[in-house]
Formats: structure tokens, C-alpha cells, sequence
């Protein structure tokens, strides 16, 4: 098994960035090689999933704040409207018997 610094697909850089050339649809030398593709592309996935953790720690409490201010804004907006439902709630029209409406303001209704 070759080691990948001495394979001509790898290139260390003089600040120590390490780049791997190899594709793992093309020009793969060894078994070993696609595992150890494998471990890196799994490695990357890692450090982007902490990465992305921290943003959320790091936005948690904004997101909360930003919340309750819609929250209490939606709730107040409700307030506001709340008379608008409950005269609509009380002039409902009704049916007789023979299924036609019935309006309750309407003064020729017989009780």
C-alpha cells in the first residue's frame, strides 16, 4: 500500500495545507486510498456540522427574542380586532322550518 505522501496525486503546501488530488470516480491507486477518501469527506462533514451548531448556540437567544416579539405582537394585534369577532359572532342568521335565512335585525320576525 502506498502512503498518500508518496502518491503523485497528493500535494503538501509550504504552510502545511495538505490537497488531495484523487477522485474517487477516476483515478483511485488502492482499496485504501477510497477509505481514506472516505474518512475525510467524512471529517469535513463533521467540523461543517460543529460549525453549524455554533451558529445556533450563538443565535438561540436572538431567535427567542425574536419570537416573543411576534408573539406579543400577533396577541395584541388580536386584542385590537377582538370586537370585530364578537358582534359577528352574535348576528349569525338563523333558519325557520322551511330553510330559508333569518335576519335577527330584520323587525318582521315573530318570535
Amino acid at each position: 500500500m502506498i502512503q498518500c505522501k508518496d502518491c503523485d496525486l497528493y500535494r503538501q503546501e509550504s504552510n502545511g495545507k495538505r490537497t488531495f488530488l484523487c477522485d474517487p470516480f477516476q483515478d483511485i491507486k488502492e482499496p485504501e486510498c477510497l477509505q481514506k477518501w472516505q474518512l475525510l469527506r467524512l471529517d469535513m462533514l463533521l467540523q461543517t456540522f460543529g460549525a453549524m451548531t455554533a451558529m445556533q448556540t450563538r443565535m438561540a437567544p436572538l431567535q427567542d427574542k425574536i419570537f416573543k416579539y411576534i408573539k406579543r405582537e400577533i396577541d395584541d394585534m388580536e386584542q385590537t380586532d377582538k370586537w370585530k369577532y364578537e358582534s359577528e359572532a352574535d348576528q349569525h342568521p338563523t333558519f325557520d322550518s322551511d330553510h330559508e335565512f333569518q335576519d335577527p335585525s330584520d323587525p318582521d320576525i315573530k318570535d
